[in-house]
């Protein structure tokens, strides 16, 4: 897997079942996608048991679509669904699951990113026991997740001094506040609303996509 983590990088969208309903999830997904999405997360809160199905196809298909881009699938706090759908990462909550646990269930056959709000502390934890990636947020008030304490933009720079991992922040980005990220050191802007409340969500996509057009290597 060595090599494997300059996947994350670029926009990284989050998928959102109300911004996204059944008949077009698909079609909005890969708008994002066609827009320049390099990461594409599926995040679902429905229950895991009643709705298992539906998540499942929805999960499946995404990965197909992601495979077809060129992109990086990742299944939310979910690791029995991403072993389902063979998931190339699974994104969780620092208190969800250990990334050594994680880790010990999949070997490296899986990237596993944490979010880790805003203390570096529990970064470097999460680097230590097998993260490959971790995030940081919410930077700005979140439509999401409107009850998230805001995190300031230093956490970013100071995360970058101190971790050898790539960087995604998270929380409220839009395309005007996006920059200011990536210039604190974030490798990956994740997007729920900025992307996929848009009307023209492709449109949407390629405008985040351009923030990061003068980082290519």
């Amino acid at each position: 897997m060595a090599g494997h983590n300059h996947l994350i990088s670029g926009l990284y969208a989050i998928t959102d079942a109300h911004l996204m309903p059944e008949p077009v999830f698909l079609a909005r997904a890969e708008a994002a996608l066609r827009g320049g999405a390099c990461i594409l997360q599926y995040r679902d809160k429905g229950d895991v048991v009643t709705d298992a199905r539906r998540r499942r196809m929805q999960a499946g298909a995404l990965r197909e679509l992601c495979a077809q881009y060129d992109a990086l699938f990742v299944v939310n706090d979910d690791p029995r669904l991403a072993r389902a759908v063979g998931a190339p990462a699974l994104h969780v909550g620092a208190e969800d699951a250990p990334p050594a646990a994680l880790r010990a269930q999949f070997g490296r056959a899986i990237l596993i990113g944490v979010s880790c709000y805003g203390s570096v502390p529990q970064a470097q934890e999460a680097a230590a026991r097998g993260a490959d990636y971790v995030a940081f947020g919410s930077f700005f008030a979140s439509p999401s997740k409107p009850q998230a304490p805001v995190v300031s933009v230093e956490v970013l720079t100071a995360a970058r001094a101190m971790i050898d991992l790539p960087i995604v922040a998270i929380g409220g980005i839009t395309e005007a506040n996006g920059r200011a990220l990536i210039a604190a050191g974030a490798d990956a802007l994740a997007v729920i609303s900025g992307v996929f409340a848009a009307e023209d969500v492709e449109g949407a996509a390629r405008r985040f996509a351009a923030l990061f057009s003068n980082r290519k290597e």
